[in-house]
């Protein structure tokens, strides 16, 4: 699946991008990411992309030119790609809007910046807004690793064990609730013992256990 993020600070994406999970499903190409710097597509001779906003208030606005050049350039890339803006406006992510996301044919991240986005690019370019939170962050960067983090789990061959998926907090065999407790070893840690139940061996009743732990 292809993934392109918008941003006028693409190099913090660097060390996300990578490690771990995310480094190996790109070296194995489940997942094919691009970065673009907004900045690199501004026409003003000072690369600027933000301006004052009309009517007055605080704070700056990200220009409409840049941004609307950039999606058109990733958009190229990306054909019949959901463009999504980062917004704490926006619908609240969940566990099933990642599991939406992941079937989609690709997608394209806006993450603003300063007071958010001329409103006109929103109109034009924006299918899909969306908040991982009811707080405000300093720009869409965080809110867009977190989304592609949850949304490439759900993408086969991502994730080492696709039983991880299956049985994680707010699965459907789960039925949408947390996990139960995990422990490994050793048996005892602290004066603190591992539930018998967990080593017996008994399959059927380590399964009514989970199930009783769940929240």
């Amino acid at each position: 699946m292809r993934f392109d993020i918008l941003s006028i600070f693409p190099n913090i994406f660097d060390s996300y991008l990578n490690e771990s999970m995310m480094k190996r499903a790109k070296a194995k190409k489940l997942l094919d990411i691009e970065i673009h710097d907004i900045r690199a597509f501004s026409e003003d001779k000072h690369k600027k992309v933000d301006n004052i906003p009309y009517g007055g208030g605080a704070g700056m606005v990200m220009t409409p030119q840049p941004l609307y050049d950039t999606i058109q350039h990733a958009k190229k890339k990306n054909p019949g790609a959901t463009v999504i803006y980062l917004t704490p406006t926006g619908k609240t992510f969940t566990h099933k809007t990642a599991q939406r996301l992941a079937k989609k044919k690709g997608l394209i991240f806006i993450c603003g910046r300063y007071e958010g986005i001329d409103q006109r690019v929103r109109d034009l370019c924006v299918n899909e807004e969306i908040s991982i939170g009811k707080y405000v962050l300093t720009g869409g960067e965080l809110p867009a690793m977190v989304i592609l983090d949850s949304v490439s789990r759900y993408i086969p061959g991502v994730v080492g064990k696709e039983e991880s998926v299956a049985e994680e907090t707010f699965s459907e065999k789960l039925g949408g609730k947390k996990e139960y407790p995990h422990y490994t070893r050793p048996a005892e840690f602290m004066g603190m013992k591992v539930p018998d139940v967990l080593i017996s061996g008994h399959h059927a009743e380590i399964e009514k256990w989970r199930k009783g732990k769940l929240k």
